[in-house]
């Protein structure tokens, strides 16, 4: 069994979507990024890649390849799971935290676990996807940007 961590944080800006967890958010920001920017499920991939020993999101979907522009992450996590899958990994658990002033995650949670168990595999009970405030502090404290933490448990199949 291996264990990764990943970590990921963007800007919140105007007029984009906001998607976390698989989840779109009803707000007039959104993350700003090449893909739908979901900083929770980058942080998962970048997880679950390091557990493998593998290099992050960054290496396999690069920002530069314009096919990758706008992508559901949740599809880039599937991926994930199915490259880890071709290397004799599997997932085991996600434990994951979503770190925002804005907007309120919590009703939200349920379904993120959701959206991330499609694109795993995984139970949802084998998901876990806290949230919390910043308290005031950095740009995050400010509302200027989310950032999330995951760590991920692998077997070998």
């Amino acid at each position: 069994m291996r264990i990764g961590h990943g970590y990921d944080i963007h800007r919140l800006v105007p007029g984009r979507p906001l998607v976390l967890g698989g989840v779109r958010f009803e707000t007039d920001y959104g993350l700003e990024g090449h893909s739908d920017a979901d900083c929770l499920t980058h942080a998962i991939c970048d997880a679950l890649l390091g557990a493998a020993g593998l290099p992050d999101i960054g290496h396999f979907f690069p920002n530069t390849d314009p096919a990758y522009r706008s992508i559901d992450s949740q599809i880039l996590l599937a991926r994930v799971v199915s490259e880890l899958r071709t290397r004799g990994w599997a997932p085991v658990n996600i434990d994951s935290t979503l770190i925002a002033e804005k907007p309120r995650i919590l009703p939200r949670l349920a379904e993120m676990k959701l959206a991330l168990s499609r694109s795993t595999g995984l139970p949802v009970e084998d998901i876990g996807v806290k949230a919390t405030t910043n308290e005031g502090v950095d740009e995050i404290g400010r509302g200027l940007a989310i950032a999330a933490h995951a760590v991920a448990l692998l077997k070998r199949l």
